[in-house]
């Protein structure tokens, strides 16, 4: 067999897992990995940091996303590198916008706001749309995490 071809691991002995429960359960306990923030100093946290944060928190996301059914760590790869692309950043801020709150939508623009450079292959648009999805994740991440939750359960990410 080429080293190329990706081949998912043999699971026949598990059952299928179609709820995203354990998802949910793995970011909410990840809890403890921050200190306690007051909603001052929150406030008072750029939006630059904030998306620096949010970023962070979406890749761990979409990596436990796909973590079952268990993959070739080249396939875990390329389908989080998918998810984590500035374009589908911006498909995804798209998606949501309808279900924010006003205090989200301040966030959102914020973040919109404060993005600086990009790479040359993306729009300005794209790119602003992408750092402010990153920066409502770690807001919420930071003031909320299941409405986080909540939000991230809205997006759809790409089943192979």
């Amino acid at each position: 067999m080429d080293s190329q071809e990706e081949e998912p691991i043999d699971r026949q002995d598990e059952p299928p897992i179609s709820d995203l429960s354990w998802v949910q359960a793995c970011l909410a306990s990840n809890v403890q990995l921050h200190q306690t923030i007051s909603p001052s100093q929150v406030q008072q946290i750029s939006p630059a940091a904030l998306a620096y944060v949010g970023d962070a928190i979406y890749e761990l996301y979409a990596r436990m996303f796909y973590l079952l059914p268990l993959q070739r760590l080249e396939t875990y790869h390329r389908l989080v590198v998918a998810q984590v692309r500035a374009e589908t950043q911006a498909l995804h801020l798209r998606s949501l916008i309808p279900h924010l709150r006003e205090a989200e939508l301040e966030i959102v623009r914020r973040g919109r706001n404060a993005s600086t450079g990009r790479p040359k292959r993306l729009a300005p648009e794209i790119y602003q749309q992408a750092t402010s999805l990153e920066t409502l994740i770690g807001y919420l991440y930071l003031t909320d995490i299941p409405r986080l939750t909540e939000l991230l359960q809205k997006l759809h990410l790409e089943q192979e």
